[in-house]
């Protein structure tokens, strides 16, 4: 592995030693799996080997790896999917460790956080004033979020004077919109030595501090950046640990997702109008022009996955990156020299190099790319869509061949084994050959581990996993009325104290109507009734109570306790049939002689069903039930493979005899 800059000196004292003494100044429990799961990623990181670490809910995962990263002799990346677990790490969990620890000889404790240039406030933007859409600087922005915009800019200020970070996490409430006025994108940045307050930029503070520490915490995206896009955001590394990672590919591609509408193209001529200036003609111009081309070939062209570009819609693409480079070409060359003019001409370069990249790729008609053109809504015109068709050969080839990863979660065994999600990830799975394991092609393997360090629940004697064969196959109309009969003979039950996970927000709102009108005593809720924290707190703080939702509750949702005691599951969560990019990586992968529907679909349904099954068991005291309406779950081919990727909970198909242990849970 490639040597940091950051080399303390070796430390002797053993991981479990270190991390004991954490477990006690945090006031945990220390428990088997998270002492294995420390060693196991020490040696993983000592010896260069990818490691996969399965680390069920309650096993203390966190400090399962950030132990090892402080004792470990080079520097050590750790990325999250969610800014919640970003926030736990920098705000409890690092502090309360380097307290812990700081009597080490030897350990190098500090860390940094290290987020994407667009979380920071930006100092220039904000005391030299927002370029308007004809590139012209404005000093106060006007309308009604003029307040939130100076209470934004007095914030940052603040911020600046008392050596804060800036970043947007620590902000007033505000929406993005209102943040964009006082942020930039790396595109729009005018890079500190020519930005006047280069000096105090909390985003060039924080990649100082980054660069001085030995631990930088990150999200996936910035790592995809960084990693797959080659784009140099992160200090030089070791190793990286995918807390999460379960996420990954799904983060990693959206990272890589571009797209290109008809106003993006239109809001760049015109802010390019007053910087390009072509000796023969009108660059800006004709790029607006270009724009009216490519509308009309994008209403010509029907709305899903597009294999093969019509004429009309490529040459309106080409025409839209011929023009666009034009464009670029035009702009005057830069003086060097500071000033509100270098600030509007960065922003308006900015955006036409973004619809020359977008149009050029799109244009292109790659293999390696899926392209699909979105549905218009409301006042929302039709955009183009481009996405890598697979993401782990990048994530092989330019993460994992380099540095040692160390991938984390408490769903990465589906179907029982490691092998889906280590072929997602860019990691050959190894075949069992007799007694020897041998990697599928031996010239491409990397040496990897998976580890499933169990968990301190107890979930057969925890918790019932219900599969209700008895009802229909799910349709394509949404819940039927045996589904809502089921529904609401569940809740009544339990008396409330229900989780709603539901594949469809058509669904989750019938589904709380029937129960309003059959139960009005119990409070329901339904996601879009309010944010998802008012939601959360309104259920917590009330025991009759049932919220239904999609899918930021299936991952997002952390309710330990008598508060959620059912989770009821509307259907299996196959990917919808229109999905165009599932849709082509299940056709790629069928073409490629492998089984697509269980590669691509049943893998997808597979993570989701554990992830929300893991909303029921959140503490070693909780009880209840999972309640999955879909029979297919039991009756189809594939259900076996599902049901292996679920928490080992006693199952049954029983209705009478969950009612009574429904009923018995809600009279305790």
């Amino acid at each position: 592995m490639p040597a940091t800059d950051t080399a303390p000196a070796p430390v002797t004292t053993p991981v479990p030693t270190v991390l004991a003494r954490a477990v006690t100044a945090l006031g945990g429990q220390q428990r088997d799996g998270q002492v294995q799961m420390a060693t196991e990623v020490a040696e993983a990181m000592e010896e260069g080997r990818h490691l996969l670490v399965q680390a069920g809910t309650g096993t203390g995962k966190s400090l399962g790896y950030l132990v090892p990263a402080l004792l470990h002799d080079k520097r050590v990346v750790v990325a999250t999917a969610t800014l919640a677990l970003q926030h736990q790490l920098v705000e409890r969990d690092l502090p309360r460790l380097v307290e812990a620890v700081k009597d080490v000889p030897g350990l190098d404790t500090s860390y940094a956080v290290l987020k994407g240039r667009s979380n920071y406030a930006c100092l220039h933007r904000i005391r030299a004033g927002v370029p308007d859409d004809q590139g012209a600087l404005v000093d106060v922005p006007t309308g009604s979020m003029a307040e939130k915009v100076l209470e934004l800019r007095a914030w940052a200020e603040e911020e600046s004077e008392q050596g804060g970070s800036g970043e947007r996490d620590n902000a007033p409430r505000h929406t993005d919109r209102e943040w964009r006025q006082v942020s930039v994108n790396h595109r729009e940045c005018l890079g500190a030595a020519k930005c006047p307050f280069g000096q105090e930029c909390f985003a060039e503070l924080a990649r100082e501090k980054a660069q001085r520490s030995h631990l930088i915490v990150t999200n996936h995206s910035l790592l995809a950046i960084d990693a797959i896009e080659e784009v140099p955001m992160i200090p030089d590394y070791d190793t990286v640990v995918i807390d999460e990672a379960h996420e990954l590919t799904a983060r990693v591609t959206q990272a890589a997702t571009d797209e290109l509408g008809v106003s993006d193209i239109e809001r760049a001529a015109r802010r390019a109008s007053r910087w390009a200036d072509g000796a023969d003609g009108d660059p800006a111009g004709d790029l607006e022009d270009a724009a009216q081309q490519l509308a009309e070939a994008i209403e010509a062209t029907p709305p899903g996955r597009i294999d093969q570009l019509s004429t009309q819609l490529s040459d309106a693409l080409v025409l839209v990156r011929d023009a666009a480079r034009a464009c670029l070409s035009a702009f005057p060359r830069e003086s060097g020299g500071d000033g509100d003019g270098d600030a509007g001409r960065t922003q308006a370069k900015g955006m036409v190099q973004e619809v020359y990249v977008n149009a050029e790729r799109m244009a292109a008609g790659s293999q390696a790319d899926v392209l699909w053109l979105g549905e218009a809504r409301d006042r929302f015109p039709a955009r183009l869509h481009v996405a890598p068709l697979q993401v782990w050969g990048p994530m092989r080839d330019r993460l994992l061949t380099d540095k040692t990863v160390v991938f984390t979660s408490a769903t990465l065994m589906l179907g029982g084994e490691f092998g889906a999600v280590a072929t997602s990830l860019g990691l050959k799975p190894t075949e069992r050959v007799g007694s020897q394991v041998a990697s599928p092609d031996p010239d491409s393997a990397l040496p990897w581990k998976g580890l499933d360090v169990g968990s301190p629940f107890d979930y057969g004697q925890q918790s019932i996993l219900y599969v209700a064969r008895h009802l229909p196959q799910p349709g394509r109309d949404g819940l039927g009325p045996a589904q809502l009969d089921e529904i609401c003979d569940l809740v009544d039950a339990l008396d409330g104290r229900t989780l709603g996970l539901f594949s469809s927000r058509r669904a989750a709102e019938a589904a709380a109507e029937a129960v309003r009108a059959r139960l009005p005593h119990l409070t329901t809720l339904a996601q879009g009734d309010a944010q998802l924290p008012e939601l959360a707190r309104q259920f917590v703080d009330d025991p009759h109570t049932c919220l239904f939702g999609t899918l930021s509750l299936w991952q997002g949702l952390d309710v330990p306790g008598d508060t959620c005691q059912l989770v009821i599951i509307d259907r299996i969560p196959f990917p919808r049939p229109d999905d165009p990019l599932m849709s082509a990586r299940q056709k790629a992968a069928d073409q490629a002689g492998g089984n697509g529907f269980m590669q691509v679909a049943a893998t997808h349904a597979a993570l989701l069903l554990a992830q929300g099954a893991g909303r029921l068991i959140r503490t070693t005291s909780d009880r209840g039930v999972v309640a999955v309406l879909d029979p297919r779950l039991e009756t189809a081919r594939y259900g076996r493979f599902l049901k292996a990727s679920l928490p080992p909970m006693w199952s049954t198909t029983d209705p009478a005899l969950v009612r009574q242990a429904l009923a018995r849970l809600g009279a305790a």
